[in-house]
């Protein structure tokens, strides 16, 4: 045996366990900080593990953002495309607007970012409601469609002038993964962003586990009071968004009007779906899917989660005597935490 060679790899991995052993010491006992505050007309929650304040650049990352797809926000990139005045789209508009049209089509139009007019008439967009009717909505299909606008030159090009976009159901995901990217660059590998239930999850929460996240029941919840949870996810490396028509809706003569508009009928969706939640790699696209499965109803969106091995689904829904079931996707298994 050769003890010089053994002295040598001996000296030479004392100081690599040692690196090891204070890399480990520094990260337990750095500590989570956790902000929250208003973007987006709802709230935000950031959990992250870093030795110093970050919110300052979140909220510089937020006010870029609100400039450029904040349709509540006259002077915002999104909203001068609607007035049809000239502007150079951001990348942040551009990379929300090219994944949006990737999913239309993945989804045959069950997304689709030009249905704000649409939205607007039934009460739930950036615009007062008007009286709706049948010949309403017919006129308003006619400015609706994703096939209608196209990218040219780095502008949006429209077949009608009075199309307007609306993309509330895919940027608060994308916002998400903004959040983490600014993180990111600032080396933090632990944390935990969620913009009104829209989620990305990275490394673990401050107990070392993957990141607990809860799926609300869908009661009809319109001031957000409900906590009962339907299930528990344990989340890490990955983005998470939740849709349902029980928070956001108004009855009118009796009727129930959902938020979630079917951009090829024109009119809230009617059916037994209650709830869907996506887990992907990207918040963005878990966002849109989730949007997308309201408006194709159980039996289709079972058959495209379960088609897109890339994504995985979790959907609420009533059964004929009114009482909740849930369907999930066979890889969502390994997200659904044992202990509720």
């Amino acid at each position: 045996m050769n003890t010089k060679n053994s002295k040598t790899k001996l000296l030479w991995l004392i100081p690599l366990v040692l690196g090891t052993i204070y890399i480990i010491r520094r990260e337990q006992q750095t500590p989570y900080n956790s902000i929250e505050g208003l973007i987006f007309g709802t709230v935000y929650h950031v959990t992250y593990q870093y030795d110093g304040d970050l919110k300052p650049e979140i909220e510089k990352a937020f006010k870029t953002f609100d400039g450029s797809l904040s349709t509540f926000n006259d002077t915002s990139v999104i909203s001068k495309i609607n007035q049809n005045k000239e502007v150079v789209p951001d990348s942040f508009f551009l990379n929300v607007y090219n994944r949006s049209m990737e999913i239309s089509k993945e989804t045959d139009g069950a997304f689709d970012i030009t249905v704000a007019p649409l939205v607007n008439a039934w009460g739930f967009g950036f615009k007062k409601n008007q009286q709706v009717d049948s010949l309403t909505i017919d006129s308003l299909l006619q400015i609706t469609g994703y096939e209608k606008i196209s990218l040219a030159q780095g502008k949006i090009i429209k077949k009608d002038a009075r199309i307007m976009l609306d993309c509330s159901a895919i940027a608060k995901g994308y916002a998400s993964d903004v959040i983490a990217g600014v993180l990111q660059k600032h080396g933090v590998k632990n944390f935990m962003v969620e913009i009104g239930g829209e989620i990305v999850a990275r490394g673990h929460n401050p107990k070392k586990e993957a990141w607990r996240i809860g799926v609300n029941k869908p009661v009809d919840d319109s001031l957000s009071m409900n906590q009962e949870l339907q299930t528990i996810l344990q989340l890490t490396d990955v983005g998470m968004a939740t849709s349902g028509n029980y928070r956001n809706f108004y009855y009118k003569e009796g009727k129930k009007y959902a938020h979630t508009i079917n951009p090829k009928t024109g009119y809230p969706v009617q059916h037994n779906l209650l709830s869907t939640t996506v887990v992907a790699k990207d918040c963005m696209t878990a966002d849109a899917l989730a949007t997308a499965f309201m408006v194709m109803g159980l039996e289709k969106a079972e058959a495209f989660a379960n088609a897109h091995p890339e994504i995985e689904a979790y959907f609420i829904y009533s059964d004929e005597k009114g009482n909740f079931q849930n369907y999930f996707t066979k890889g969502m298994k390994k997200y659904i935490a044992e202990k509720q």
